[in-house]
């Protein structure tokens, strides 16, 4: 098993910057990829970035590019999320979800809330 926990939410103003952590542990190395999902009230939870290894490729939501920042610490099999010009549609609930090798394989954390105001 994998478990994932999420840190670093809070309270911002918009155009301020956060950044969000997610600290897998467990049987990681069974493990391919790590990704930051949010989902805001009413609306359904949508992709926002995501990191595979090991060529350490990273996709981006385009409502984020340019914006939001994902990086990985291997070591500590952690994922970061520098949110950056931060805007009040930015405000949701950020989950992390790790992806298992075996085909179906997710392992969600309990996510984190960020709140943007205008």
């Amino acid at each position: 098993q994998v478990q994932v926990a999420e840190s670093g939410g809070g309270l911002v103003q918009a155009g301020g910057s956060l950044r969000l952590a997610c600290a897998a542990s467990g049987r990681t190395l069974n493990t391919y990829a790590m990704g930051w999902y949010r989902q805001a009230p009413g609306k359904e939870r949508e992709f926002v970035a995501h990191i595979r290894w090991p060529n350490g490729n990273i996709d981006y939501a385009d409502s984020v590019k340019g914006r939001f920042t994902m990086s990985r610490e291997n070591v500590k099999s952690t994922v970061y999320l520098q949110m950056n010009s931060l805007k009040p549609e930015d405000t949701a609930v950020y989950y992390c979800k790790a992806t298992g090798l075996v085909p179906g394989t997710h392992y969600w954390g309990q996510g984190t809330q960020v709140t943007v105001s205008s």
